[in-house]
């Protein structure tokens, strides 16, 4: 504790007394200082005991005290100290009725008791509680130290810390989820500092945020040294931290940044392992692909898996995405084969797993978060998703992942799967402006010929190719004779100089029709 003014009136070397504001000696002293100047305001910080012998004050004039009372107190100075028996043998009533009306309390100096003594008493009194300070922070330090050591991982340093600040400590991960927290009824308070979090992983480690509302007093603390946080330390209090708390929680920092930066380090090695599995079974090679895994990636391959390639749209996207990843794995225990190649990641993960569900989750946020017309490139992660696959099929999973990533890039989706891709339609895939362009530039000639009221080629043509080249069928669609529609295809021959009778120019001015939106609901029924 700083010391009080009961501290010093306590005192028994000083011999002051309590001449006004008894109610308020509770207050801390920041320091002690003499001045004779009509208005020392200017010079105070706040939290002083001012000392003064009256030498330059109109002390018996009320209204002046008043003025000089309110000017003290509204600066936040501690107190008066007095010194009687130097240019007053009392203190003056005027200034003990300011005191007492302002609030301020006034303390009687008798005149063997110097103001270095005072000075002296306030010095030692702040030395000494800065020294219990430093002791009680760095005995936190090595309590944290050990905690950190004994095996029990940041649950155990969590629970040092809440007991050193009295109040509670809760660790999150990169994407906000509350690993742990100390005591257990934390947990949820801490949950509910999650968009807090996030805003604090968008700025430069190190950096901190302070949360405060009727519950507790919450302070943010990112964890990590690079570019970006690797996770989050919260500790909330019922008050400011003071600073034996404060080294307690900069020592929890620095050893939950290390244990981040160690973990970072054994991530490393596995990456280059991963790589190394993916490699052989890519090459077909899933026995030796299984001899290298070990336990690591062992019980990965043991069951169907998914293989995803991510590739970044934005800054730092295939990182965040492999992080809310490494976050579900770690909570559920799966094994998560990671390897970064350039601009983007491959992963396998377990089918059905919380790192595929946490795949898809983050991107359908990135899809509700920024809706695009003709890209991915407002998304944070572009992903394609293979269907499941074993050790033997790595290869046929990554041709479908890379396939699934081209239409997602293409569609301007965060994340496609295969199985769209194998269960669906083909025509989606004609939603692209080179596809678009190609079909205006085939059919502009039989659109221009129509727009001059030379007859409906086009509606023809679609009639025709919907009907397989049926004369009768497609002239009965169109409400013609068949004779009249042989005419309109030779037409057609004769503008664009393709003959209908080749398989691939029907194909192709049927995908044509279809990506410019030409057909009818019937007719597509039937194409």
């Amino acid at each position: 504790m700083p010391p009080t003014l009961a501290s010093l009136v306590q005192h028994s070397a000083l011999k002051l007394t309590v001449r006004a504001g008894a109610d308020r000696l509770g207050t801390p002293v920041r320091w002690a200082h003499a001045s004779e100047l009509a208005d020392p305001v200017p010079y105070m910080d706040g939290g002083e005991l001012l000392l003064v012998t009256a030498t330059n004050l109109d002390a018996e004039n009320a209204d002046s005290m008043r003025r000089y009372v309110r000017r003290l107190a509204g600066a936040g100075v501690a107190g008066v100290g007095f010194a009687v028996g130097v240019n007053y043998d009392d203190i003056p009533e005027a200034l003990v009725d300011a005191a007492e009306e302002a609030g301020l309390p006034l303390l009687e100096v008798p005149r063997r008791t110097p103001f270095l003594a005072i000075s002296k008493a306030v010095s030692a009194a702040i030395a000494a509680d800065q020294y219990r300070a430093v002791t009680a922070g760095f005995e936190a330090q090595r309590e944290l130290t050990k905690a950190a050591l004994a095996g029990d991982g940041p649950a155990g340093l969590l629970a040092r810390l809440a007991a050193h600040i009295d109040g509670w400590a809760a660790l999150y991960d990169t994407s906000g989820v509350v690993l742990v927290a100390a005591p257990d009824w934390a947990a949820r308070r801490a949950a509910a500092l999650t968009p807090d979090v996030e805003r604090l992983r968008d700025r430069p480690a190190p950096a901190s945020i302070v949360v405060a509302d009727s519950e507790d007093r919450v302070e943010l603390q990112s964890l990590g040294t690079g570019r970006r946080a690797r996770g989050a330390l919260a500790v909330g209090t019922g008050a400011a931290l003071g600073t034996a708390e404060r080294y307690a929680v900069h020592s929890a920092v620095a050893l939950l940044t290390l244990t981040t930066a160690r973990s970072r380090s054994l991530q490393g090695a596995e990456q280059r392992l991963g790589a190394a599995v993916l490699r052989m079974l890519l090459a077909g090679e899933p026995d030796h692909a299984r001899a290298v895994a070990g336990d690591l990636y062992g019980g990965l391959l043991d069951a169907p898996f998914r293989l995803l390639i991510a590739e970044a749209a934005a800054p730092a996207g295939p990182e965040l995405l492999t992080e809310t990843m490494e976050a579900a794995a770690a909570r559920t225990g799966e094994a998560l084969l990671l390897v970064p190649e350039g601009e983007r990641v491959v992963v396998l993960a377990a089918d059905g797993g919380a790192a595929v569900a946490a795949c898809a989750a983050y991107a359908e946020a990135q899809d509700d978060r920024a809706p695009r017309e003709g890209g991915a490139e407002d998304s944070d992660v572009v992903v394609g998703l293979s269907a499941p696959a074993g050790p033997i099929a790595v290869s046929a999973a990554y041709k479908q992942a890379e396939q699934a990533l081209s239409v997602a890039r293409r569609r301007g989706r965060a994340l496609v799967e295969h199985e769209e891709l194998a269960a669906g339609s083909v025509l989606p895939l004609l939603a692209d402006d080179a596809v678009r362009a190609f079909a205006d530039g085939m059919l502009r000639a039989l659109h221009e010929h129509d727009a001059k009221g030379r007859g409906d080629l086009v509606a023809s043509l679609r009639a025709w190719l919907s009907r397989h080249g049926q004369w009768d069928a497609a002239a009965a669609d169109l409400g013609v004779h068949r004779h009249t529609l042989r005419y309109r295809m030779r037409r057609v021959e004769e503008i664009l100089g393709r003959s209908l009778d080749d398989p691939d120019v029907r194909m192709e001015l049927w995908l044509a029709l279809k990506a410019t939106a030409a057909t009818t609901p019937a007719e597509d029924s039937r194409g």
